[in-house]
């Protein structure tokens, strides 16, 4: 089938986050099923500098309110034959510091460069007379494809495929103000609580929720949380009027690029049954961390945006109790500047346990979760979460909340048994996250255990493969049905 992936981060040409890990993945593994796949996502100035040479393949353009915006489309090399990547073109839109805005706030005109996206996207469709199948749309920032599809473009007939929205994390909606309306070409019909209005603002969430002839969520414990008020950010209602199109299909991992055994940014590898490389790489983070060595302790990292999300309004009062904890910590990450302002005073007030480095760094990224003995993520919600599969890999023992993806892919380990590959807790209180340390604090001490424990992690399999046969089932039952 011809598949179009629209998605507004793509590793490894723009990445903020795990969306673009998935977006740089699946793509791949789908074309490697036999598929055509089309990857589009914008020009943005980091993709430009990474790119040698940028031909402009056509020329597009984009209906915007009463005007029309000129575009560029532009092909990007490919690792496969089946996947080819597009990206648009405008660079007073694109060609930018930041994808989205600096880090405590986004661009004012967000929500003008991704309906401008969205319909360069479709335009290109007709421009270049690709047949697709299946679009394929990501988040807010692409929630306009399955609209328009149903609205503007429906009657023209390179757009009969089916859609399917996938939500990576309903926190974010892509709230505007309802004068962006217009721009968008939609009439004010569209403007209605059962339709695009949230609280009298514009959601373009909702959009792809309500018009996608099928919706997905990154785990499927998510796609049950989601239902709920708690999870649900005030459009829970609308999700359950559309439970029976509602799905939930684990991420995967490219292993390729997360496997201690090949990992390019450790320079000690090792594998299940020769584990050396492992106690070199903690030290060697120790070391950049500026820890003293104390090996004894286990050492316990986190990499990961520092927002309230993640957990931090338990992870900051836990660390206030360092001096009772037997263990150490390092912590990677960018975020609020009230977290990022405390954990650099926790570091500096307990400079033999705790570290931090702020902002981010792949090859330490990929170190922390080699060096490490544990993994954190305490989070509130968590619709996939992907650093949990790549700690199981480098023998990382994950300690989580049971919520979205951690509860989906961590079993807590029983000792009596041998099963489990990993520590988790369901309360959202600190009681509980000190709890369930104590607890693997205790079978660190147990070198037996933990071995079995780590081994079993190790021996996990999240590779994209096993996703991407499931999306490649719903994009069949989407086209027998649309």
């Amino acid at each position: 089938m011809n598949i179009l992936f629209a998605v507004s981060e793509a590793a490894p040409f723009a990445k903020t986050g795990g969306l673009a890990d998935v977006a740089g993945a699946l793509p791949l593994a789908l074309a490697a099923r036999g598929h055509q796949v089309y990857l589009f996502l914008p020009l943005y100035r980091e993709i430009m500098a990474r790119q040698k040479k940028l031909t402009e393949t056509a020329a597009v353009t984009v209906p915007l309110g009463p005007e029309e915006l000129a575009g560029g489309i532009v092909k990007l090399a490919s690792e496969h034959p089946n996947l080819t990547i597009f990206t648009i073109r405008r660079d007073d839109f694109f060609d930018r510091p930041f994808l989205y805005g600096p880090t405590d706030k986004e661009y004012p005109d967000n929500g003008i460069r991704f309906t401008f996206f969205c319909r360069a996207v479709l335009e290109t469709v007709a421009t270049l007379a690709l047949k697709i199948d299946i679009f394929h749309a990501h988040d807010w920032q692409t929630a306009l494809i399955p609209v328009y599809l149903k609205t503007l473009y429906q009657d023209r007939p390179q757009f009969q495929g089916g859609s399917l929205f996938t939500i990576h994390n309903l926190g974010y909606q892509g709230i505007q103000d309802k004068e962006l309306l217009p721009l968008t070409g939609l009439g004010w019909q569209e403007f209605t609580f059962e339709r695009l209005e949230f609280f009298d603002r514009l959601n373009l969430l909702k959009g792809g929720i309500v018009y996608a002839d099928a919706l997905n969520t990154v785990s499927q414990a998510y796609s049950r949380e989601i239902l709920q008020a708690e999870f649900g950010f005030g459009l829970e209602t609308v999700l359950q009027q559309r439970r029976d199109n509602l799905f939930g299909i684990l991420n995967g991992v490219d292993y390729r690029e997360w496997d201690p055994a090949t990992d390019p940014f450790i320079d000690n590898h090792f594998r299940p049954g020769h584990m050396a490389g492992k106690k070199i790489c903690k030290k060697k983070l120790g070391e950049i961390f500026q820890l003293p060595p104390e090996p004894q302790l286990p050492l316990i990292g986190m990499v990961s945006r520092l927002v309230t999300q993640k957990g931090f309004d338990l992870i900051l009062p836990l660390l206030e109790q360092v001096s009772e904890i037997e263990a150490q910590f390092v912590f990677l990450g960018t975020g609020e500047p009230e977290i990022e302002e405390a954990l650099q005073k926790l570091a500096l007030a307990h400079p033999a346990r705790i570290a931090f480095k702020r902002g981010y760094d792949n090859r330490l990224a990929h170190l922390i979760e080699a060096g490490a003995d544990i993994f954190l993520m305490p989070s509130h919600y968590e619709p996939c979460g992907l650093n949990q599969m790549y700690s199981l890999r480098y023998g990382t023992v994950p300690l989580v909340r049971a919520v979205g993806g951690l509860d989906d892919s961590i079993t807590a380990f029983n000792p009596e048994t041998g099963h489990g590959n990993g520590f988790k807790f369901n309360d959202y209180t600190l009681a509980a996250l000190t709890l369930t340390l104590k607890e693997a604090l205790q079978l660190y001490r147990k070198p037996r255990l933990w071995h079995r424990l780590r081994q079993n992690g190790m021996r996990d399999d999240f590779s994209w493969i096993h996703s991407a046969a499931q999306y490649e089932a719903l994009y069949t039952q989407i086209m027998a049905s649309a």
